[in-house]
């Protein structure tokens, strides 16, 4: 459970680092960082209490990263 846990916080990171790079967002490395890990830690707590995911692991926290990155900041920005 443990290392499940870790290799999500990695997993997001990486993610949030890799869509800032890309252009994919414009909120800044470190924000972009803490959405995905935020949403992936969400996603991980969905899955060990409900049993709702996409299968892996990793494809849990890839899939919630990176909907979080699309969720929150659109929905915070101004018009």
């Amino acid at each position: 459970m443990f290392p499940i846990l870790i290799g999500t916080v990695v997993i997001a990171g990486i993610v949030g680092y890799l869509c800032e790079k890309t252009g994919f967002t414009r909120n800044g490395i470190l924000p972009s960082i803490i959405i995905c890990v935020g949403g992936a830690f969400l996603a991980y707590f969905v899955k060990l209490m409900f049993g709702v995911g996409f299968g892996s692991p990793g494809l849990n926290a890839i899939v919630s990263s990176l909907g979080a990155l699309i969720i929150v900041p659109t929905h915070w920005r101004r018009r």
